[in-house]
């Protein structure tokens, strides 16, 4: 799964590196980024990539209730594209979850130990995401969830479960607006290869969430 990152990156760098023409509302970069929080997202409208900042944890459109966000800060890609949460998404609101690391705890005999994992080759990168509006009488909600899949040979030893990092050539045609069947997205995500990975420990400092400053990437000594 995945539910903590980073994105540290200052804001003309994520411009230049996404090909965004107009400036970020807002931004503010992110030592400890948690569910529940805004987040920054990159979507198409039919005309332009357009980035804004959607809260997360999915909120579908049907759901009665918005804590049911908490619940659904992930999505199987092996099943998106058959869940009535997720299906309808993966046609037509796909969108890129920007980031530069993301944290994962590793089990052990007596502790679980938090390390953060980056991109051996790459600063910036972003997940594969789906987004949805919520309306409930006059409060509107804009809302995401990363997908995840089975952990690749690096990260079998941290977690079973990893966030899909899309690569840069892919990113594009993942959040192009023309309508694509929900099980076309997901043969889309499985052909995809993953970038490879480099992580260390961390202090525990990091499982707060209410903790966002440079002691959350800093080594275990």
């Amino acid at each position: 799964m995945c539910g903590r990152y980073t994105l540290l990156a200052d804001e003309l760098e994520i411009l230049n590196e996404f090909n965004l023409e107009k400036p970020i509302d807002s931004y503010q970069p992110s030592y400890n980024i948690a569910p529940g929080q805004n987040v920054l997202a990159i979507i198409h409208d039919g005309k332009e990539k357009r980035a804004g900042y959607l809260r997360w944890g999915l909120v579908p459109s049907w759901a009665k209730d918005e804590k049911i966000g908490y619940k659904m800060i992930n999505a199987r890609s092996e099943t998106a594209h058959e869940k009535p949460s997720f299906k309808h998404l993966m046609s037509r609101k796909r969108c890129l979850i920007v980031a530069d690391s993301f944290y994962e705890w590793k089990k052990t005999d007596q502790e679980k130990q938090p390390k953060r994992i980056e991109l051996t080759d790459r600063k910036l990168f972003a997940f594969a995401g789906l987004w949805d509006k919520w309306v409930d009488e006059d409060k509107e909600l804009f809302t995401c969830t990363i997908l995840t899949k089975d952990a690749n040979e690096f990260m079998q030893d941290i977690h079973h479960r990893m966030p899909i990092i899309l690569p840069e050539n892919k990113e594009d045609e993942w959040i192009t607006p023309h309508k694509q069947h929900p099980k076309e997205a997901h043969e889309f995500l499985q052909t995809l290869r993953a970038d490879e990975f480099k992580a260390y420990d961390v202090q525990s400092y990091v499982n707060k969430a209410k903790n966002n400053d440079e002691n959350c990437i800093a080594p275990l000594a």
